[in-house]
């Protein structure tokens, strides 16, 4: 009898430990992303461009067509790779012509991008919509006039067909449809993770050692910028308390007041290089830069690696992704120009 109850206590301990550190994470800012997909759906969705079936399949056929490219040799999955962390994994974006960046800015992540407040590092866009007409038509990336795009998209009669099943018969296919759909595509693509299942009442979720992370991770101020529900994509102000040692590389002063958009933490260990000019590879080294530049204290090896094993378990699962097969050009589809 004494054993069982001993037992008992103990479960009940790690249970009353394991509750509290949840509600201190909720407390701190933090939010799961929720378990059911009606939750999720609203969390996601748009009632200026509600999400469809149709769109979703048609917006990753547009997500991974090169064609919306000038030399149409790009496509967004370039440079936010599905299979890779939703990133390129190089410092600087490689666009147009092999051009590197002009400001030596790295390419955040994709997915769980519709959790952020705002979009780009400097917090220009406000959503994805308006975000994913960007890249598309920036000279050192995929450097695609409007025009150009909508020319190649309706000069595909099985793109035209699509866009009147996801739209109507009535659908007038301009670049900002085009873009809206993409969008759609990508408002699907989060990765719930076991700390959103911990966060969500699971206890067991996570392992000690994560748990001593997350702890570690709070009680360090790391919360103070990556909270809410996207763990980070917040405007931020930057070197708060130290200079960031590759502040000279690239020219990004971040927006007119100098804030950034903090990166979402979720899948960080996919998508090294770290910071908007990807001078840090190793997680590690990442967080101790923060600790410095952002909350001026010093965060020992233990420590850093105690936050990093926290940290995977952001990680999430994918949304099973098949490779589209894009319909055939014609005769009266642009020719590529890699010039």
């Amino acid at each position: 009898m004494k054993l069982l109850s001993l037992v008992a206590i103990a479960a009940l301990s790690t249970f009353s430990f394991a509750s509290g550190l949840a509600s201190e994470a909720k407390k701190a800012g933090l939010k799961p992303i929720p378990q059911s997909q009606s939750e999720i759906l609203k969390l996601v969705d748009d009632s200026n461009n509600p999400i469809t079936d149709a769109k979703i399949e048609l917006g990753k056929k547009l997500y991974f067509d090169p064609r919306l490219s000038k030399s149409s040799l790009i496509s967004c999955n370039t440079c936010h790779n599905l299979g890779a962390g939703g990133a390129d994994g190089v410092s600087a974006a490689i666009g147009h012509k092999w051009t590197a960046n002009p400001h030596h800015l790295n390419s955040p992540t994709v997915y769980n991008s519709v959790l952020n407040a705002v979009q780009f590092w400097d917090g220009r866009s406000p959503h994805l919509e308006d975000q994913a007409q960007g890249p598309i038509q920036a000279g050192p990336e995929m450097a695609a006039p409007k025009e150009l795009v909508v020319q190649r998209v309706t000069s595909i009669p099985a793109y035209v067909d699509e866009f009147k099943g996801a739209y109507g018969d009535n659908v007038k296919i301009t670049f900002e449809k085009i873009a809206d759909t993409i969008a759609v595509f990508e408002r699907t693509l989060i990765t719930p993770s076991r700390f959103d299942d911990f966060m969500n009442g699971k206890d067991d979720a996570l392992t000690k050692a994560e748990k001593e992370g997350l702890k570690t991770f709070m009680d360090k101020g790391c919360t103070t910028c990556h909270n809410d529900i996207g763990i980070g994509g917040t405007m931020q102000p930057f070197q708060i308390a130290n200079k960031y040692k590759f502040a000279k590389t690239g020219d990004f002063k971040g927006d007119a007041n100098g804030m950034v958009k903090a990166p979402t933490l979720r899948n960080i260990e996919e998508t090294a290089p770290y910071f908007h000019n990807g001078k840090i590879w190793s997680l590690q080294e990442a967080i101790k830069e923060m600790g410095s530049v952002q909350l001026g204290i010093t965060i020992n090896d233990k420590d850093a690696a105690s936050i990093e094993t926290f940290l995977k378990s952001l990680t999430g699962e994918k949304p099973q992704i098949i490779y589209p097969i894009l319909p055939p050009s014609t005769n009266s589809t642009p020719k590529p120009d890699a010039m």
